[in-house]
């Protein structure tokens, strides 16, 4: 999970949720509540091809418990394509084992998630 700063221009990593180890929705429930999300942001796993498979059915079955959980925040989705592999990469470029810190990756992809969103995802400079 990832969250913007209180002007909402900066993402930063907030925790890794892992759906094995308790309840993810209520957990996001309680962050929403705690830092006052106005909107959640879910990555949305599309092939190359541009298609959803079988990953991002789960994902939009996940959305939907979690909009009957949450139905005061607004909830949208965003092409999560490649964003591991970047922040992999952005993590190896600062010097961190990426390979062996899964949890560390997946916060780097959701702040990749959240600036494509909020447009910070660094086109603009290429």
């Amino acid at each position: 999970m990832a969250a913007t700063d209180d002007f909402g221009i900066l993402a930063h990593p907030v925790e890794t949720i892992d759906q094995s180890k308790g309840d993810a929705i209520e957990r996001i429930a309680r962050l929403v509540e705690i830092r006052k999300i106005k909107t959640l942001v879910i990555g949305l796993p599309i092939r190359m091809d541009g298609t959803e498979g079988r990953s991002a059915i789960k994902v939009r079955a996940f959305a939907d418990q979690l909009r009957e959980r949450i139905s005061t925040v607004p909830l949208v989705f965003v092409d999560e394509s490649l964003t591991t592999a970047s922040a992999a990469a952005k993590l190896r470029a600062a010097g961190r084992n990426a390979r062996q810190q899964k949890s560390v990756i997946d916060q780097a992809a959701a702040v990749e998630i959240l600036n494509t969103w909020m447009g910070n995802d660094g086109s603009a400079f290429d």
